[in-house]
């Protein structure tokens, strides 16, 4: 039976606070839990059900994490879902470690990304198609929040991200690099040429785009063009449009 020390420890992890405190988070998930213990994040623990470790037991032994017995009751009285896929485990966090764009390579930027599930989408989306880092304003929601790994779907583990001011860091490090903005009002996208150099491409907050300070670091405002009639499209969804657009060209 899971202490009261432990389910309060892993409760408290939800909080963005305490997973701050802490600099620990939770993953939820077979899929996410052996992507997780495959990276180089550091794991305190796992919480798993005798059949997950009957199944994975050799990987299991191989990382030498502590692990817990419990039964699936158990675990989905702590999880963040209705339904848990055999076991939990807590990580440590990550420093938020400076990230630019190299030459050739496109970076994320996320302005204002709010919504977890969005979050988390982006990165799986970044995930396929080969883009390794996210640069995020400090206004997005937290990269550990459940709901963000939980819909990354292992992702989480090959995507860095890197929390900042936009205006500062586009003034200090984005000078003479394509900066692509996605607008409402932009040129389409699939008449825009993307750049062998790469650069940054730009996706806004979910209800009002890009924000006026970041918007005036746009080098190229780019759209994707409307034929029906729908108000608007899911940042992740546009997010998707715009980087198979891009691979498109650039490979």
């Amino acid at each position: 039976m899971l202490s009261k020390n432990r389910v309060k420890y892993i409760n408290a992890l939800k909080i963005k606070k305490y997973r701050q405190l802490h600099e620990a988070f939770i993953v939820e998930g077979a899929i996410s839990v052996l992507e997780l213990l495959a990276s180089e994040f550091e794991v305190e623990f796992v919480l798993a059900t005798p059949d997950f470790q009957q199944k994975y037991s050799s990987i299991l032994s191989d990382h030498k994490t502590l692990v817990e017995t419990v039964t699936l009751k158990e675990l989905e009285g702590l999880g963040s879902f209705q339904t848990n896929d055999s076991c939990l485990a807590v990580a440590k966090t990550k420093d938020n470690v400076f990230l630019s764009a190299d030459m050739q390579e496109y970076v994320l930027i996320l302005d204002d990304i709010r919504d977890p599930g969005n979050l988390g989408t982006i990165i799986r989306i970044a995930d396929w198609y080969g883009i390794k880092k996210i640069i995020c304003s400090p206004d997005t929601t937290d990269f550990y929040n459940p709901k963000v790994i939980a819909a990354s779907k292992g992702s989480f583990t090959r995507v860095q991200t890197y929390y900042t001011n936009l205006s500062e860091f586009f003034s200090q490090n984005a000078k003479g690099r394509n900066i692509l903005g996605a607008f409402l009002n932009g040129d389409s996208i699939y008449e825009h040429k993307f750049s062998a150099e790469g650069g940054y491409v730009v996706m806004g907050n979910e209800s009002n785009g890009v924000g006026q300070e970041v918007e005036t670091f746009i080098t190229h405002r780019i759209t994707i063009p409307r034929v029906g009639e729908a108000e608007s499209l899911n940042v992740g969804i546009a997010t998707a449009v715009m980087l198979d657009n891009m691979r498109r060209i650039v490979g």
